[in-house]
């Protein structure tokens, strides 16, 4: 684990990805110090970046743009772990089985998951959001649950690859049950590539929360949430453009965070790379 570190502090742009993550989480730790029901004054609307006290303006009902930043930075990291999370527990047990197994249970899993990935995945996030109760635990879920099929074929691969070798085989001779060789054996060796395809899906779904926010599906008002702040904004782009324009920035700056340091790890757990 020292060595992968090492690797990524000496790679320039895994270090821009690791400074802008740290700045991140220190950002949505004070989110949970910051009560959004005393930050609103109807005196101070639309005020311009700069200000003394609002350093980033006031939106239209007054409200201090940076405070709810920082408030949608928690709530945006909190949905990005979590659906990240479902979706790779989905992920590897139906590719850890299908790989496994094989004939029959193969096909079936796969057929499935080309069927989850030949539909745009937002169309399935507004559909799954739009039939419950929308809110920040259905955007997890339903980002979660649409977002497997690529952790699944990657796993399925890692396994069709591990299966045929010597080490497997020899635990088959032994008796092992099948839990314990999928669990112990040949999902221990699959870490590499699921540690860099997790670190990537985190972003997908921070960007994921907040088409949904935007199309008032994800986080309900008045919870300040990066894409429905762009969406109350997009009205005051001419006299305000800051209430859309400083989200917007916050979740760029999310995501290219996280895809530097996917990046990075994926060089750093790449054997072929290592000289």
């Amino acid at each position: 684990m020292s060595k992968i570190f090492n690797t990524l502090l000496k790679d320039r742009p895994s270090q821009l990805g690791l400074i802008l993550l740290f700045i991140l989480l220190i950002t949505a730790s004070l989110s949970g110090f910051i009560n959004t029901e005393n930050i609103q004054s109807l005196d101070h609307r639309l005020l311009p970046s700069g200000e003394s006290k609002h350093l980033l303006g006031t939106d239209h009902f007054g409200r201090d743009i940076l405070l709810r930043i920082v408030v949608g930075a928690g709530i945006s990291l909190k949905v990005g772990l979590l659906a990240s999370s479902i979706s790779l527990i989905m992920g590897i047990l139906l590719g850890l089985i299908a790989g496994y197994f094989g004939k029959w249970v193969d096909t079936l899993i796969m057929r499935f998951t080309d069927i989850m990935m030949a539909f745009p995945v937002l169309l399935f996030l507004i559909a799954i959001s739009a039939t419950f109760e929308p809110g920040i635990n259905t955007a997890m879920i339903a980002i979660g649950a649409v977002s497997w099929p690529p952790m699944a074929r990657l796993m399925r691969s890692q396994v069709l690859m591990l299966k045929s070798r010597e080490f497997i085989s020899s635990a088959e001779a032994l008796g092992f049950s099948h839990s314990r060789i999928l669990f112990f054996h040949i999902l221990p060796n699959c870490l590499a590539p699921i540690i860099v395809t997790f670190t990537l899906g985190i972003s997908g779904a921070i960007m994921a929360e907040a088409s949904l926010s935007f199309l008032g599906l994800g986080v309900q008002p008045p919870t300040p949430s990066w894409g429905s702040m762009i969406n109350e904004g997009k009205d005051f782009l001419r006299i305000a453009p800051g209430i859309s324009v400083y989200p917007g920035i916050a979740i760029a700056i999310t995501v290219l965070a996280f895809n530097l340091v996917g990046e990075g790890l994926r060089d750093a757990l790449d054997v072929k790379l290592e000289k």
